[in-house]
């Protein structure tokens, strides 16, 4: 297979958990630019077809050049969750980003319960996305603006679950699989099957396994993506053959370029879990 990133191509890579969406991305742009330019190219589109929480991981799809038309069209596709839910405890980011804010009762939750509250929540519904959120107030992201402890008020969405079954249940946590259309929060179904059940709920794990035709079994590894960017067959258009037909036009390839193997230990994630951060922090006083 021969990589033409100006033609188009469309990457469905496995997210690492604690990575932005945005660093994937970049993370992949620059591997990009980097051989590019070793053919005169200077700039290159990149973007991703749909947000991934940090504290999530899973399918993403990055499309470049040409591809990057088609990013609405893919991020239409239907979405698939498995997703951890704690019971009991509330955190104003509705995962495991914030501390625990409220902890409620779980000994009257029952597995027949919850999957009766489950399928109310399959089909349209409304929902209200986290404040802890890409969604923009006044131009600002609802998030960063939640960060500086500033009030954020959204409004409830229209969307839609296909699917959401109960795979494992406890009173104190279940795990879920989720269907279910753009737009769709999983932390703030989290939030809203927490309080269905009379108690609350924070969500503690979440994988995304498909967007549309890309599926995890499928996805590249980060570390395999840039490998595949770094040595793997490489061509681009020629600049003086193109302005004639397609048929016309003459590529010519891109050299490979080194790839450090052990890139990984060396790259630092966005966002970590509130008790993981704490305890870093708790270790570095006593530290000294």
């Amino acid at each position: 297979m021969t990589i033409k990133p100006l033609e188009g191509e469309i990457f469905v890579v496995d997210k690492p958990l604690g990575w932005s969406s945005f660093h994937v991305v970049k993370k992949l742009r620059g591997a990009l630019t980097a051989r590019l330019r070793h053919a005169g190219v200077r700039k290159l589109k990149v973007g991703h077809a749909g947000t991934l929480d940090p504290l999530a991981s899973g399918v993403m799809i990055i499309c470049t050049g040409k591809a990057t038309k088609r990013i609405d069209e893919l991020q239409a596709g239907v979405k698939e969750y498995i997703a951890g839910i704690t019971l009991g405890a509330t955190t104003p980011s509705f995962d495991l980003e914030t501390p625990v804010d409220a902890t409620y009762p779980t000994e009257h939750i029952t597995r027949e319960m919850v999957e009766t509250v489950l399928r109310q929540f399959t089909g349209t519904i409304q929902q209200v996305p986290p404040v802890y959120s890409a969604c923009k107030v006044d131009g600002d992201r609802a998030y960063k603006m939640a960060r500086r402890g500033e009030e954020v008020e959204l409004k409830a969405k229209t969307l839609v679950i296909d699917e959401i079954e109960l795979l494992e249940f406890s009173p104190e946590e279940i795990k879920i699989r989720v269907v279910c259309s753009k737009g769709t929060y999983i932390r703030a179904l989290a939030r809203d099957i927490g309080a269905a059940l009379g108690s609350g709920g924070h969500l503690c794990s979440l994988r995304r396994t498909r967007v549309g035709n890309g599926l995890i079994e499928n996805a590249l590894s980060i570390e395999r993506a840039l490998e595949l960017i770094h040595t793997a067959p490489m061509a681009v258009a020629d600049p003086e053959s193109q302005g004639g037909s397609p048929e016309s036009e003459v590529c010519i390839d891109v050299p490979p370029i080194s790839f450090d193997a052990g890139f990984m230990a060396n790259e630092r994630v966005d966002i970590k879990p509130w008790a993981q951060r704490q305890c870093q922090t708790a270790a570095a006083t006593d530290g000294k």
